[in-house]
């Protein structure tokens, strides 16, 4: 037995984070036992874990233990797990760490930044002699608008972007490093700042400083001696600056170095000035490391018609390129950064006002070169002022984005889907900087509340986003506590507005709820309850304040509504047509039962009433308005049943069904929702009967659909599903990231309704276990590590009609397996098994084959006649063959290969027969 994976809050060996609480999960892996018995969780003062500080034992849950302590600042506190197995198995973990920032212990240091009139990029700097033999050295530290950190020219850590952003009106995170090892003797602690989210442009309308207008630093650099002295550097007015080669910083405009910058000149240092910061702002850190995650090679080096040298780096991502320097002293290098070519060309208009640049001009020296402050969203770059030949091995891509440990895996044997999962990774990845931002490209890049709230599950299947949605909440409740409850649309909320929209501010309870029911700790639902109470609190005074008294219907805010969707007014527009206060309505219900669900587990009980009230009179406010007496939906749209059936609105559950129905067929079978619906359609229709259905929609090549942007080259998800047109050509440029995670969210489909693996327990204590091959999918392999230890689910479809199951539960779970002609109930470890599925997918059927099926069926034959009379004509003439065909055959169908048209009058064929 091994006990591994130990985290304090979701975060391995946290240094400086805040701790409100402090909770310990693991995991378990190979066990010969398949039952825990008991569990032992040991904090102490020392590594040895003799001065033991706090002990927990008994049947603990690995997903996630509050530990009771009381903790002291700038300490380190070590922890140890103990398992014993139901059969007597015994296995330890090794010593983790956890080690306290600052907390509430008051600052010696005073913040720091340049004399009036100084605007330049400045270096800090302070020399730092050490006294004797080291024991430990801390340094914590907060720049603004961005820093790094530097002892004796070397870079303290391997984070970027510090101190990250956040809503700077509430909170600035100072980080704390360790650097024992860098110091010996004397050395010079120097600090680079740059812009950033904090007095950079940031936000579409091109404001500067909005959160301040000048640099600032604040330090301290705690030095312990192994005698038991302890000295401290901080920044005061000894501290000096002068000029750094940074030309300009911007998120959005990218950076400029110039080596050169102060030849010939002044670049003296001077002494530090006060700085008027507020220090009740300074806090431990929330945001996990930003870092170089990945590397991503070029492709491709492209000459384009216009004689440009663009770059092609294969991929769609975020971050920068590191290139190798070795020119003529005054020699100046440009890159341009871009997500898509047009008409073999260079371009990025759809970036709006972001030039995206970074600038590089040579003293001679040769070195690999990189920007500080600042990252791109890119796939080509235009290399500008390269002199001689442009070498692939010359770059290098590095991928930013937060430090998660990645959890899920997918591959099958249907290479779109697997391009369609990765598309969807790198769009978490490209966006889940710090921040879950909408895109990291244009002249935006903001954490939106509905893009955060719709894809959460997926993200936590891809990576353990614990922490990352900690921090996440906690920016959303610091903003929501000036704006008496109202959710913002997104942040940092750069315009200071109440926010209020439905979808997007219910991310105040959905994101919670999932974390939850995803990680299976109710540290999620107690930290954050707070802000899901006060987002619903807010709809429902707002409603009670209303002329006329309390309707119980939220239909008195601005919505986004169905964003984006294609039932709208126009292909462009940017609302569909689904009624915005219809929609409000039944998310106002969805959030209320959240909310109620948590104070039940976390044992509020009048507050588990009071809402579970609440909630039967939203609904009964909606059925009112919104449903006819017999229990039809009066909203005839695919968002509007879709919701519907997902949140259980309905009187008679088999109407909104066959009215789904209805509307796909109307529809032409072909995707009409946005950013509300889409992420929900495919497993709404799974849950409700109508699998193939949901894979037809997720498979189709036609447009709209996510197989349409495959064909299209898409490495990532795109904003719209219309991005790019099939000509190649861009539709857009106000409003058009190729970069934009949303409509990802529909690998969460895939994973639990093909794939088959369901939580039917918190934290993935119990799942389903439910395949669904199909033609179009005969292999699938999953494997996700759940908070509790991992889940592999294999399958594959053999020649002669049955399946080959493999299924492996991780320690102390248990999976129950649906099979056709019976269930199974496993407890840890692996399991194989055949089956043969209920619906024979075998054979292979071609066009000829639909047509003959078509013509038994009146009605499939007059939508041929209408949709396709050549196919009509071929189908009409002679006597039919015997071909055996179920509708569920039909239905299972692959359309690889057929024209466009003959897939739509082939879908419509098919679910006239279904109907």
């Amino acid at each position: 037995m091994k006990v591994t994976d130990v985290k304090i809050n979701g975060i391995v060996n946290p240094v400086g984070f805040a701790l409100p609480d402090v909770s310990v999960s693991w995991r378990v892996a190979d066990a010969a036992d398949q039952k825990q018995e008991s569990a032992e969780i040991l904090v102490a003062a020392d590594a040895h874990m003799e001065r033991i500080l706090a002990r927990k034992q008994g049947r603990l849950d690995c997903a996630g233990e509050e530990i009771k302590l009381t903790l002291a600042p700038r300490t380190v506190y070590y922890v140890q797990v103990k398992v014993t197995g139901n059969g007597g198995e015994t296995g330890e973990s090794g010593v983790a760490f956890f080690e306290t920032g600052k907390m509430n212990e008051p600052w010696s240091a005073q913040w720091i930044g340049q004399q009036p009139g100084d605007t330049f990029h400045p270096v800090f700097e302070k020399r730092v002699r050490v006294a004797g033999p080291l024991g430990k050295a801390r340094l914590y530290i907060c720049g603004l608008g961005l820093y790094e950190a530097y002892i004796g020219g070397r870079k303290v850590g391997d984070e970027l972007l510090t101190p990250f952003v956040n809503e700077y009106r509430y909170a600035l995170q100072a980080q704390t490093y360790d650097v024992t090892d860098m110091l010996r003797g004397d050395a010079v602690l120097s600090v680079l700042l740059g812009n950033g989210w904090y007095k950079g442009r940031l936000g579409y309308d091109g404001r500067r400083e909005i959160y301040g207008d000048r640099f600032a630093l604040i330090a301290e650099l705690v030095l312990e001696y192994t005698d038991g002295t302890v000295e401290t550097v901080a920044t005061d007015e000894s501290w000096t600056y002068r000029g750094s080669e940074i030309e300009y910083s911007d998120i959005y405009d990218g950076e400029g170095i110039n080596r050169l910058l102060y030849e010939g000149g002044k670049n003296e240092s001077r002494p530090a000035a006060p700085a008027d910061i507020d220090m009740r702002l300074l806090q431990d850190r929330r945001s996990l490391p930003v870092k170089a995650m990945q590397e991503v090679g070029v492709r491709e080096v492209i000459r384009t018609p216009r004689g440009e040298a663009v770059l092609d780096f294969g991929q769609n991502f975020a971050g920068y390129v590191t290139f190798h320097a070795a020119f003529p002293k005054g020699t100046k290098v440009v890159l341009r950064h871009g997500e898509i070519l047009q008409e073999g060309c260079f371009y990025n208009e759809n970036y709006r006002t972001a030039k995206s640049e970074f600038s590089y001009t040579s003293d001679g020296r040769e070195e690999w070169v990189r920007p500080h402050f600042t990252f791109m969203g890119f796939r080509y770059v235009c290399v500008e002022g390269w002199p001689g030949e442009l070498r692939k091995e010359d770059f290098v891509g590095k991928a930013v984005y937060s430090q998660m440990q990645r959890t899920g895996y997918l591959e099958t044997d249907n290479p779109d889907l697997n391009q369609l999962a990765e598309n969807a990774l790198w769009g978490m990845k490209s966006n889940f900087l710090d921040m879950p931002t909408d895109c990291p490209q244009r002249d935006e890049r903001l954490g939106w509340t509905g893009d955060a709230q719709v894809f959460a599950p997926t993200a936590s299947f891809f990576m353990d986003t614990r922490a990352f949605y900690d921090k996440y909440l906690w920016d959303l409740h610091n903003d929501q506590r000036a704006h008496d409850g109202a959710v913002a649309y997104y942040l940092p909320n750069i315009n200071n507005t109440p926010g209020g929209s439905s979808v997007w501010g219910d991310a105040a309870t959905f994101i919670p709820d999932a974390l939850y029911d995803i990680f299976g700790s109710e540290r999620v639902l107690r930290e954050h309850y707070p802000l899901m109470k006060d987002w619903v609190d807010w709809i429902t005074k707002k409603d009670c304040e209303r002329e006329g008294g309390p309707k119980r219907l939220f239909d008195f805010a601005f919505t986004f509504g169905d964003w984006l969707a294609m039932d709208g007014m126009t292909p462009q527009s940017v609302k569909g047509g689904t009624d915005d206060a219809y929609i409000s309505s039944v998310y106002y219900y969805a959030s209320v039962r959240k909310l109620g669900k948590a104070a039940g587990l976390l044992g509020k009980e009048e507050d588990a009433k009071r809402y579970a009230a609440l909630a039967e009179q939203v609904l009964a406010a909606i059925l009112r308005e919104y449903f006819s007496p017999s229990g039809r939906l009066c909203v005839d749209t695919q968002t509007g049943y879709i919701i519907a059936l997902h949140f259980g609105v309905y009187r008679d559950k088999e109407k909104i069904i066959r009215g789904l129905r209805e509307r796909l067929k109307k529809d032409g079978y072909r995707i009409k929702c946005g950013f509300t619906g889409a992420p929900l359609i495919c497993e709404t229709l799974a849950e409700n009967g109508m699998e193939r259905w949901a894979q037809y929609l997720l498979l189709q090549d036609g447009f709209p659909g996510w197989m349409h942007c495959i064909r299209l080259g898409a490495t990532t998800i795109w904003e719209r599903w219309n991005s790019v047109l099939d000509d190649g050509s861009i539709s857009s440029t106000s409003m058009n990231s190729l970069n934009h995670y949303s409509y990802g969210s529909v690998i969460h489909y895939v994973i639990r309704d093909i794939v088959g693996i369901k939580p039917l327990a918190p934290g993935y204590s119990r799942v389903r276990i439910d395949p669904r091959p199909s033609r179009e999918i005969r292999k699938a392999k999953c494997s996700y590590l759940s908070a509790r230890g991992e889940y592999r689910v294999e399958w594959a479809a053999k020649e002669d009609g049955s399946v080959d199951l493999k299924v492996l539960v991780p320690f102390d779970c248990e999976a129950w397996v649906q099979l056709p002609d019976r269930e199974l109930v496993l407890a840890a470890g692996e399991t194989k098994v055949n089956y043969r599925p209920a619906c024979d997918f075998r054979r292979l059927y071609d066009w000829e084959t639909l047509l003959e099926a078509c013509r038994k069926d009146d009605r499939a034959m007059a939508v041929l006649k209408e949709k396709l009379p050549d196919a009509y004509a071929r189908a009409s003439g002679g006597d039919p063959e015997d071909l055996s065909l179920s509708l569920q055959d039909l239905r299972g169908m692959s359309w690889a290969g057929f024209r466009a048209e003959d897939v739509e009058a082939a879908a419509e064929a098919l679910f006239a027969l279904e109907a």
